[in-house]
């Protein structure tokens, strides 16, 4: 039902386009586009993708963050205008193709009637922001403390950032995951950085006040928010073991869900009994759930054969079982993912109090619990800050196999 209703409704789209045109067969062309993206405070997010067989049926646009690459497939045509699919977070891009330029609106399918934000595009522009002319003396490359600060919550995250030839790279860690892979370049008084994987655009401008501090604003698509950074070498998340925790008197978990055939599973099935299991709390709509499933797929495949499993508990989008099945199959297809995962529900905090009344503190997707084989909850590892965050990925994994280790050797 659910692609059947994404059909009938990509076909709209496409008859009123068709219908505000004269023109007829325009292809997209082949090479680097930049793209802008409308967000909070009047900004634009600018982006680059490349364009491969654009006059094909199979036209790849790819995303490009820093290191990071996303292709999209499966764009569909229709006289002067195309649709570039999203299937990953269940967006979509539509817009009228002009000569070397693009203009149209990013739409996010899961939410009804979403009016969508302002999108415009042109080909050959290889930068992400223009250059300046005398660049800030002072070097962003390290570790800060960052906070970002609203009205609701004053939050401690870390910053870390490279530099060469006045572009910037790094990333964002927070308690519940990282930005990923933000890229932009120094300015005249600070830094410029952004970000678009699919999702949610990001732009983060930032001010030098001093050698070893900023302010500035981060940008999403509905909000501004206030940010500053002291330098600091040291700059550290909080224990990502100690955010959430297990109710007083219990050391356990009791659920029984659904897998993607329909039939009921639980820790008590044989499939885990005596086994050291690792279960991740997730949603396919995740980008920091997608990292750590990137790093859980080929790690459980070298690993399953030690006495050790792993369960994935998706809450999405939808309290619809049938669009879940079709979400949770697409991110395990994505990253050939063969340990199992179930239907939690919709994600909302009652949902998860519902399906895990043993746990408290509850604060982010993903969350990972370590349980040992006679099925105590051991540890919780609260958030994944995945490659855009370089060495503290490295860490991560150090820590996670030991972690392992000493529970198969209990």
């Amino acid at each position: 039902m659910n692609q059947l209703k994404k059909i009938k409704n990509t076909l709209f789209i496409l008859i009123i386009l068709s219908a505000c045109t004269s023109h007829s067969g325009k292809r997209l062309e082949n090479g680097l586009w930049r793209g802008e993206l409308a967000i909070a405070g009047n900004k634009q997010a600018p982006f680059l993708f490349e364009v491969k067989n654009a006059n094909t049926d199979s036209t790849v646009i790819t995303l490009i963050n820093g290191e990071e690459r996303v292709p999209l497939a499966g764009s569909v045509y229709s006289a002067d205008s195309v649709i570039i699919p999203i299937e990953s977070f269940d967006a979509k891009i539509v817009a009228k193709i002009y000569r070397d330029s693009m203009e149209g609106r990013f739409f996010k399918n899961y939410i009804d009637n979403d009016a969508g934000i302002s999108f415009r595009a042109e080909r050959g522009k290889t930068s992400r922001f223009e250059p300046v002319a005398r660049p800030a003396s002072i070097p962003i490359d390290g570790k800060w403390d960052v906070l970002f600060i609203n009205e609701l919550d004053t939050s401690h995250n870390v910053g870390i950032f490279t530099s060469a030839n006045q572009i910037v790279t790094g990333s964002i860690l927070t308690n519940s995951g990282d930005l990923r892979f933000l890229e932009g370049i120094v300015t005249e008084d600070g830094v410029k950085l952004s970000a678009f994987s699919g999702l949610s655009p990001y732009l983060i401008e930032m001010s030098f006040l001093d050698k070893g501090r900023f302010e500035g604003e981060f940008y999403t698509a509905k909000s501004k928010t206030k940010i500053t950074g002291v330098r600091n070498d040291k700059a550290a998340l909080a224990d990502a073991y100690s955010l959430v925790k297990m109710k007083a008197g219990f050391d356990r978990l009791h659920f029984q869900l659904l897998n993607l055939d329909g039939k009921p599973v639980s820790l008590s099935d044989d499939q885990y009994k005596d086994k050291v299991v690792i279960v991740s709390i997730l949603g396919s709509w995740c980008p920091n759930c997608m990292d750590e499933a990137k790093f859980l797929s080929p790690w459980y495949k070298e690993n399953k054969n030690r006495g050790v499993e792993i369960l994935g508990l998706a809450f999405e989008r939808k309290d619809d079982f049938d669009y879940a099945k079709e979400t949770i199959n697409r991110l395990k297809k994505a990253d050939d993912i063969q340990y199992t995962i179930l239907f939690a529900g919709k994600a909302a905090p009652t949902t998860i109090a519902k399906v895990l009344p043993e746990i408290e503190n509850f604060s982010g997707y993903p969350t990972t619990i370590f349980i040992n084989k006679q099925g105590k909850v051991k540890k919780i590892h609260t958030g994944f800050n995945g490659p855009a965050t370089g060495l503290f990925y490295k860490e991560f994994q150090t820590e996670f196999n030991a972690l392992v280790d000493s529970l198969l050797a209990e």
